[in-house]
């Protein structure tokens, strides 16, 4: 246990973000795997699910839950297998 009130506030602090950032990374990966599956079964909602996705990449990337470029290269690899699915 921390001595120092400062050391204590950061640690309950940190412990706040760090069940924030995971239920942000959970969620942002389950949709990642529903538009992945929408995708591949060429189901009628797959816009919706990626538009989703999108918005949720770009939210924690903005929020610093992930990396920037990690966010542009999973919004690319997405879009890339949307439209190679639509070019089919």
């Amino acid at each position: 246990m921390p001595n120092i009130k400062a050391a204590a506030k950061a640690l309950r602090k940190s412990k706040k973000l760090q069940i924030r950032n995971t239920k942000v990374k959970s969620n942002l990966e389950s949709l990642i795997k529903k538009s992945r599956k929408a995708i591949t079964a060429k189901s009628d909602t797959v816009k919706d699910l990626i538009q989703q996705a999108i918005k949720a990449i770009d939210k924690a990337a903005q929020k610093g839950i992930i990396k920037p470029n990690t966010g542009k290269r999973k919004k690319s690899r997405l879009m890339k297998k949307f439209n190679t699915m639509i070019s089919k």
